[in-house]
C-alpha cells in the first residue's frame, strides 16, 4: 500500500456503516487494514457475489476468526499486540464480554489506539437501544431543520450521522490519538458517538438559534430551503437547478442570468418577501431546460448548478476533469479523498472474501506456521 499512512496497522471488527467507512478512509490513505469477519454468514451480510460492490471494504484484507471460541480471542488479542489501532463498532459492553475489551487490549499493547463507534453513546439511558441514521439525527435537531416547510422532515440519505458524525469524526479522533501515541507511547481510547458528531456539525445552527437569527420552523431559514436565492428550481424539462447565491454580487448575477435584472423584485434579505420572490424565480426557471439554463449561467458566478443524478454525476466535465472517480476491478469507484500531494492514496484491493487472507495476514503479524495449523484444527479460523 502507498499514501501517507503506509506501515499504519488497523484491525477492524467486522461491523455496518461508519465502522468500515472510517477504516476505508484509512485504508484508502495506506494504512493496513485487517478486518476480522465472521466465521459464517449472518442473513443480509454481502455474498461472495455481491461483495465487490461493497466498497466500505476496499483496500482491506480479511481473516475469519470465530470470537466465541477462547483460541479465536487468543489469536485477536495476539494480533493487538502489533498493531497501532482497533476498531469496533458494538453495542456498549459486547467486547468486554467477548474478552476483547480496551483495558485488556491496552494491558497487552499501551500504545493501542482503541476506537469505539455508537450511534448513542458508550453511556446515557439510550445507550443501549437500537437505532439507525435517522434515529440519531431526530435527537441532534439536525433532522427537523432538514425538508419543506409544512412537511414532514426528510432523511439526508444516511450521509449526516453514519459517515459526517459517525465515521469522520472517528477516523480524526484516531488519527489525533495515533499521534499522540506515537509522541508519548501512549495509546487511549476513542469513544466516537453519532449525536456527538452531528452534535458538532450542527454548531452553527445553535449559535444562529441563539442568536435568534435562525427559525425553528422548516424551510424559512437562509440555507434551508426558505430564502428564494438558496435551493431548487424546476426546469422546462422538468430537472432541477441548484441555486446558492447568497452574497450580493452572485444575487446580481443570478438576477442577470434570469433576466430579471431591471425587474422590480421585492427585497433580498427580507423573509417577509421570500415566498413572492421563490415564485417568480420558479416561473423563470420553468421556461428553460436545465442544460440551457447552464448554458446561459456559465462563467458568470451565479452560483448555479444542475442537479446530477448518481448516474449523471461522473460524467460532468468538473468530475472528469478532477477524476473525481476511477476505474477498479470493473468498476466505478469514488477515487480516494482526500488528496496528497508528495504521499497519494490508491486503491489496490477489492473488497475481500471473509478469510482470504488468513495465512498471508497472520504470518506477517508474527504467527508461526504451528501455531496457524493449530487454529485451523481448532476450527478458530
Amino acid at each position: 500500500m502507498t499514501g501517507p499512512l503506509a506501515g499504519f496497522r488497523v484491525l477492524e471488527l467486522a461491523a455496518i456503516g461508519p465502522v468500515p467507512f472510517a477504516g476505508a478512509l484509512l485504508a484508502d490513505m495506506g494504512a493496513d487494514v485487517v478486518r476480522v469477519d465472521r466465521l459464517a454468514r449472518k442473513p443480509g451480510e454481502p455474498t461472495a457475489q455481491s461483495e465487490r460492490f461493497d466498497f466500505y471494504n476496499r483496500n482491506k484484507r480479511s481473516i475469519a476468526v470465530d470470537l466465541k471460541q477462547a483460541a479465536g480471542v487468543k489469536a485477536v488479542l495476539q494480533l493487538v499486540k502489533n498493531t497501532d489501532v482497533l476498531l469496533e463498532g458494538f453495542r456498549p459492553g459486547v467486547t468486554e464480554r467477548l474478552g476483547l475489551g480496551p483495558e485488556t487490549c491496552r494491558a497487552i499493547n499501551p500504545r493501542l489506539v482503541y476506537g469505539r463507534m455508537t450511534g448513542w453513546g458508550q453511556t446515557g439511558p439510550m445507550a443501549m437501544e437500537a437505532g439507525h441514521d435517522i434515529n440519531y439525527l431526530a435527537l441532534t435537531g439536525a433532522l427537523h431543520a432538514i425538508g419543506e416547510a409544512g412537511r414532514p422532515p426528510v432523511p439526508p440519505l444516511n450521509l449526516v450521522a453514519d459517515l459526517g458524525g459517525g465515521a469522520m469524526y472517528l477516523a480524526v479522533g484516531i488519527l489525533a490519538a495515533a499521534m499522540h501515541a506515537r509522541q508519548s507511547g501512549q495509546g487511549q481510547v476513542v469513544d466516537a458517538a453519532m449525536i456527538d458528531g452531528v452534535t458538532s456539525l450542527m454548531s452553527a445552527f445553535q449559535a444562529f438559534r441563539q442568536q435568534g437569527t435562525w427559525a425553528d420552523e422548516r424551510g424559512r431559514n437562509i440555507v434551508d430551503g426558505g430564502a428564494p436565492y438558496y435551493g431548487c428550481y424546476e426546469t422546462l424539462d422538468a430537472k432541477y437547478i441548484a441555486v446558492g447565491a447568497m452574497e450580493a454580487p452572485f444575487y446580481a448575477a443570478l438576477l442577470d442570468v434570469l433576466g430579471l435584472g431591471s425587474e422590480r423584485l421585492p427585497a433580498q434579505n427580507e423573509p417577509s418577501t421570500w415566498p413572492a420572490l421563490r415564485a417568480r424565480f420558479a416561473q423563470v426557471f420553468l421556461t428553460r431546460t436545465r442544460d440551457d439554463w447552464m448554458k446561459l449561467a456559465a462563467g458568470r458566478d451565479a452560483c448555479m448548478s444542475p442537479v446530477l443524478s448518481i448516474d449523471e454525476a461522473p460524467l460532468h466535465p468538473q468530475m472528469v476533469a478532477r477524476q473525481v472517480y476511477m476505474t477498479f476491478d470493473g468498476l466505478r469507484h469514488p477515487s480516494p479523498a482526500p488528496r496528497f500531494s508528495g504521499t497519494p492514496g490508491s486503491v489496490q484491493r477489492p473488497t475481500p472474501t471473509p478469510g482470504q487472507h488468513n495465512q498471508e495476514v497472520l504470518s506477517q503479524w508474527g504467527f508461526d506456521a504451528a501455531q496457524i495449523a493449530q487454529l485451523k484444527a481448532d476450527r478458530a479460523i
